[in-house]
């Protein structure tokens, strides 16, 4: 692809560098963004400086949040004797989006994967141990797409928290093994939330 402008050219790198956009696609956001308003584009890149600045992470599930704790975590209507365990704020978003679910979360930042080198200290499982401990949680629900890797993590979270008098749950087996939670559609995915078992890893 040839630039009649290193600008240009440099502004297609850097959307190109986001997950899922190809050069032409980057192309098209440069040029649509070329034929806005100045303004348009002033506000368009001070807002994701301000998400960059301004984003954290919550003190107590690790969710995305604007302050030291995620609106979630602060809703004084969620249930707040279960948690529902997730590998990223993406799978956390997908379960929002069902609308089955009221209780609150926990973001491990990963799933446990030997071959990519991360263990158990890589996540976030201390802190959940540790909400569990508080006594208020009665049930944890494992929300963890359905691979090895996730099964392999299920099941060092359950024999963690069992001792700890929880009951751990795993969500229903309508997301086909192998699949991400993210990819479920709403349906499948409210739906294994609410018919969630209690989980038997040996």
């Amino acid at each position: 692809m040839t630039f009649s402008s290193k600008l240009i050219e440099k502004a297609v790198d850097a959307f190109a560098s986001l997950p899922g956009i190809g050069r032409k696609t980057a192309l098209r956001l440069v040029l649509h963004l070329l034929k806005q308003d100045k303004s348009t584009t002033e506000q368009f890149t001070s807002a994701l400086m301000a998400m960059r600045e301004g984003i954290r992470d919550c003190r107590i599930c690790h969710n995305l949040a604007d302050s030291e704790v995620c609106h979630i975590c602060a809703d004084t209507r969620r249930d707040r004797s279960l948690v529902c365990v997730v590998e990223n704020i993406r799978d956390l978003m997908a379960i929002e989006d069902t609308g089955q679910y009221r209780g609150l979360y926990h973001v491990l930042g990963g799933i446990i994967s030997p071959i990519e080198g991360i263990g158990p200290g890589d996540l976030n499982i201390d802190s959940l141990a540790e909400r569990v401990q508080q006594g208020e949680i009665r049930e944890v629900i494992m929300a963890i797409s359905p691979t090895i890797e996730g099964e392999t993590t299920i099941f060092y979270l359950s024999k963690k928290l069992s001792p700890l008098g929880v009951q751990v749950s795993a969500i229903a087996r309508g997301v086909s093994f192998g699949g991400d939670l993210e990819y479920a559609d709403e349906l499948t995915l409210g739906r294994s939330i609410v018919a969630r078992v209690p989980y038997a890893g040996k």
